[in-house]
């Protein structure tokens, strides 16, 4: 009767745990989110500044309006997992946006489109992680996901354009 107690004891602790492990992924998951998006924010402003062609400067556009609602909706995600929203990129977010702010012209454009890529790319595979979970955080994730694959089919193609030139 005791081993019994225990063993269902034991057995709630263990899911409790888990279930904390799953909110810490979907907290560490939501902060990040939040940290993108001001950073494509940031980036979406600056294509706009010193893009040399109007692909860029458009791409700018939607990179800052897209981002920026989806911010709004991160920071209520992140309002409900009790999360403390983050005041600013990352710093490898910030070194990013460091190089393009140097450069100028055709050599923005490239750059700009490139890193673009790389950052959708990487961010798809995280909201593909964090979409299969079946909580706030996961199916924001589920919702963003057509959003990010337009933006990652944008670069590629201003990376494909820059490259001729």
């Amino acid at each position: 009767m005791l081993t019994m107690g225990l063993a269902g004891a034991l057995a709630i602790t263990n899911a409790m745990a888990q279930t904390r492990a799953a909110d810490k992924a979907s907290q560490k998951f939501i902060s990040s989110a939040i940290q993108g998006d001001m950073a494509e924010v940031e980036v979406g402003k600056l294509a706009q500044e010193k893009g040399q062609s109007e692909a860029v400067k458009q791409f700018g556009a939607m990179l800052m309006k897209d981002h920026g609602e989806h911010k709004t909706k991160a920071e209520q995600v992140a309002n409900e997992l009790g999360v403390k929203p983050p005041s600013g990129p990352s710093i490898s977010q910030k070194a990013t946006y460091a190089k393009l702010k140097m450069l100028s012209g055709a050599s923005f454009d490239k750059s700009f489109a490139t890193a673009m890529v790389k950052d959708h790319q990487n961010d798809i595979k995280e909201y593909q992680k964090e979409a299969s979970k079946d909580d706030t955080a996961g199916k924001l994730a589920k919702e963003t996901l057509p959003v990010l694959q337009k933006h990652l089919q944008t670069a590629q193609s201003l990376e494909k354009q820059t490259a001729q030139k």
